[in-house]
């Protein structure tokens, strides 16, 4: 193991540092312009103070939550022309309608092409009411039908879910779908690329997609090249350009492995060598997965295609990728993969954790990297602790953003005052996005508990109901616990007027961090 050293990585961070330096001077030069035309013109300035006015209105009469919007009335009403800037660059949480239009074209194309078993449905009903309640949610605004004979496997380790991949692409025979935020062209990528291109000789279809941004740390558009050069074929999701631009601030933040349709994997871990703690920025990382074989991969089969195809339509058809099978699965718990958008106003990430915590009878856990949640989320965890469910909630002990730590930890005090309790995993940084109820529902994926997460990135995430890897989820909290400070105490406790004032100033920058 060793340090840090991403300078030795090939990588996009001088065109990142471009890029941004680019859409800085376009922000400048508008609110100069603008400003200036404000001192020759009366009416220039009138309406420029209508324009910042009928913003106003449009974001407090906008479905969302009243925390994540009054930062911005309040920014465009004391700054109109800086608040109006920023809203249009990054305040804006859909894209623009051609390309809305676009994905939710294709999106409708492959999710009419799931069905939801009613029987299973009914079995789900017999079982627990509630729980079908949350699953027929699902289905009704995403799509995405809730499934059995599909075999659930818990990785508590990162390293351990990367092994599993390895040997599950070794099998592959058709194709191989792979969906991250962040891959890293070195030593944890480099195994699965060496298998990628193996499988590629074979005839076997390939295909690698990433986020820009989530990956211009890690490595340069040479990589597209070499990766397509092996027969790999490599797109990028949205990626970074010199303009201002609305759709910029949405990102992938998904990541999926598909193989031949049958095997799917996901959860918090990126293809970089810190995931793998082959490095070490922030002390120990902490990450977690699932692999899931069976009928449910159906669903993350959808969700590569998607927005595969919202770059550049190639696929024509959709049954190729769903194969009959015959497998059998050992277990009989229900599994619904789920993807997360913000282009149709629909927060399913954050509404189907909420109605985890509504259910919670006993206990309810999550670990999460960042903390900024709505009140609306916040209001629900404080009325399950009131109610006597034990609630707790884990986040790192060391950061991988200050800032963001910071403004996570300003949200403690008010969860602790309605019972909450807090801890920070002391060995590093807990990267992982999880929670487990009452033994018999957990949720691991990508849905980080923040603004960004919750209502700009494409996520997504599967729900466990009555699976036996519910029970390793809890067993892994189990373990968790005693390696985390319990910081319930510490912010039991009154703040200084003057880290009051700082934390609300930070709250006013959520949406934008």
């Amino acid at each position: 193991m060793r340090a840090e050293e991403k300078t030795s990585v090939k990588n996009s961070v001088g065109r990142m540092i471009f890029v941004v330096l680019s859409v800085l001077v376009q922000v400048i030069w508008l609110m100069v312009l603008v400003m200036r035309l404000n001192q020759y013109s009366a009416w220039i300035s009138l309406g420029s103070s209508i324009a910042a006015f009928l913003v106003v209105l449009r974001i407090y009469g906008s479905q969302g939550n009243s925390a994540f919007k009054l930062p911005w009335i309040m920014l465009i009403l004391v700054f109109p022309v800086m608040g109006l800037c920023l809203y249009a660059l990054v305040g804006r949480s859909g894209v623009m309608s051609v390309l809305k239009r676009r994905y939710e074209e294709i999106s409708g194309e492959y999710t009419k092409k799931l069905c939801q078993n009613q029987d299973v449905m009914r079995r789900m009903e017999a079982l627990d009411l509630a729980a079908a309640n949350q699953s027929r949610y699902i289905w009704n605004y995403g799509r995405y039908p809730v499934y059995q004979n599909t075999d659930v496997e818990f990785y508590k380790d990162a390293a351990d879910g990367l092994e599993a991949q390895k040997e599950a692409l070794l099998k592959a025979k058709s194709f191989i779908f792979m969906e991250y935020h962040a891959i890293e062209d070195g030593e944890a990528f480099e195994g699965i690329r060496k298998i990628l291109v193996q499988k590629a000789k074979e005839g076997v279809e390939v295909r690698v997609f990433y986020d820009d941004v989530g990956s211009i740390g890690f490595i340069n558009p040479e990589f597209i090249r070499k990766m397509e050069a092996d027969g790999i074929q490599c797109r990028v999701f949205n990626p970074l350009i010199p303009f201002l631009h609305v759709f910029m601030n949405n990102r992938d933040h998904r990541k999926i492995t598909v193989v031949d349709g049958i095997v799917g994997f996901t959860g918090g871990y990126n293809l970089a060598n810190e995931y793998f703690n082959l490095t070490h920025p922030y002390g120990h990382w902490k990450d977690t997965g699932v692999k899931l074989t069976g009928d449910a991969v159906k669903n993350l089969t959808v969700m590569f295609l998607e927005l595969w195809n919202s770059m550049k339509k190639t696929d024509s058809g959709y049954e190729a990728y769903v194969p009959k099978t015959e497998y059998m699965a050992g277990e009989n718990g229900f599994v619904q993969p789920f993807g997360d958008t913000p282009l149709d106003g629909e927060p399913m990430g954050e509404n189907v954790y909420m109605n985890v915590v509504k259910s919670a009878k006993k206990y309810v856990y999550f670990t999460t990297p960042y903390l900024i949640v709505s009140d609306e989320f916040n209001r629900e965890l404080g009325l399950a602790a009131k109610r006597g469910v034990d609630v707790r909630i884990i986040t790192p002990g060391i950061p991988d953003k200050k800032l963001v730590y910071k403004l996570t930890r300003s949200y403690y005090a008010g969860l602790v005052k309605a019972g909450v309790r807090i801890y920070e995993y002391t060995p590093g940084f807990l990267h992982a996005k999880q929670c487990v109820c009452d033994g018999e529902t957990a949720v691991v994926g990508t849905i980080n508990l923040d603004y960004r997460s919750l209502y700009l990135h494409f996520e997504n995430a599967v729900l466990l109901q009555r699976c036996r890897a519910v029970s390793d989820i809890r067993e892994d909290f189990d373990e968790l616990f005693p390696v985390c400070r319990e910081v319930t105490e510490k912010y039991r406790s009154k703040r200084s007027a003057v880290l009051k004032i700082g934390q609300c100033v930070l709250r006013l920058f959520a949406p934008l961090m």
